[in-house]
């Protein structure tokens, strides 16, 4: 029977898959292939994680109306309970003060949409984060570093979005909503941050995380305005201690800081041989190295069964992959099989 719903998902991937016309007859086949999947679902198939299981999928596809249904199908496959769909909200330059959904960097909100649609049809919990990109930026900016010229207005129009996120959540049953990612330096703004959180509470019933950048986490102002604690897991684990016991302190930490699970809303490796020292970098001039993704990535699930929190995405399904790739794409590399054994507990 377990093969049986696993052909089934399959088949539905296919219909997710994206193909030209014939749009009533495809939202007709996804709802039968979903229904039949459902039916077929027994105590034989493994049932989600307790806890958050799962990758991160960007929404980063050149064609804002892109359909992700593959990818999401893929990630079922391996076995993941959650998927965190991420988007970008695109601005000048770091003093810009209007982030907003551009066209060849970011998907419509339509797509969102339907993505979620998608995820939830293939039993996936769903999780919402934005995040900003730049489209301009000299070395050493980026979204952390965002110094707006007129702060009233960037929280203004980046909190009408997120506020639009969370009606799109709740409307389309999803889990969770990231309200920001690694903003370090907005982050002093505890009331803003309060009040967009406030804003939020009134459209969305569900879990509001913030995500902090893995050397920030202890600075964060405003953790007491969100449920739960989350982590770009970016952590260096080059040490002479090994990656397994670098991820066990860790993971110590943050459960002694927070005093609560800690959700890590992005953990995971470039495919390149300095991936230990820089794992939030797939940018570098590096040999490729897919071996050590896996290696590196598998290190972190055994440190994780030790010291289990509130869950983890691992960074990122979304990509071609293969064994030219050296991004953090987990797509056709051996780093894939990994994150299949890592789905494996909790259950």
């Amino acid at each position: 029977r377990r093969g049986d719903v696993r052909q089934l998902r399959r088949l539905l991937g296919r219909v997710l898959a994206p193909r030209p016309a014939g749009g009533a007859v495809r939202v007709a086949l996804v709802g039968l292939v979903a229904v039949f999947a459902l039916a077929w679902s027994d105590d034989e198939e493994r049932p989600l994680h307790q806890h958050v299981r799962g990758a991160s999928l960007g929404l980063f596809a050149t064609d804002p109306d892109y359909d992700y249904g593959t990818m999401l199908a893929e990630m079922r496959d391996r076995g993941a309970s959650d998927v965190l769909l991420v988007h970008r909200l695109m601005q000048r330059d770091v003093r810009a003060d209007a982030p907003a959904l551009v066209d060849g960097s970011s998907p419509r909100m339509a797509t969102i949409e339907r993505t979620i649609h998608q995820a939830r049809a293939l039993g996936l919990r769903v999780g919402l984060m934005p995040i900003v990109g730049l489209e301009r930026r000299a070395p050493g900016e980026w979204r952390g570093r965002l110094d707006p010229r007129d702060l009233d207005e960037w929280f203004r129009v980046y909190g009408a979005h997120v506020v639009e996120l969370a009606q799109l959540a709740e409307r389309t049953g999803a889990t969770r909503l990231v309200v920001g990612s690694e903003l370090n330096d907005l982050e002093r703004h505890a009331d803003r941050w309060r009040g967009l959180a406030a804003e939020v509470r009134a459209e969305f019933a569900g879990e509001l995380v913030y995500s902090a950048n893995w050397d920030r986490y202890r600075a964060v102002p405003f953790w007491d305005a969100v449920d739960t604690v989350g982590v770009s897991a970016y952590f260096r684990v080059d040490g002479s201690e090994g990656a397994r016991a670098a991820w066990t302190r860790r993971l110590e930490e943050l459960r002694a800081f927070a005093g609560r699970r800690v959700l890590l809303t992005e953990v995971g490796y470039p495919a390149h041989a300095e991936a230990a020292r820089y794992p939030w970098d797939e940018t570098r001039d590096a040999p490729r190295d897919q071996a050590l993704q896996a290696e590196l990535l598998g290190a972190f699930c055994e440190a994780y069964e030790t010291r289990p929190g509130a869950g983890y995405y691992v960074w990122n399904w979304f990509g071609v992959g293969g064994p030219r790739d050296a991004t953090h794409a987990l797509r056709g590399k051996p780093a894939a099989a990994r994150f299949e054994g890592c789905m494996e507990g909790d259950r």
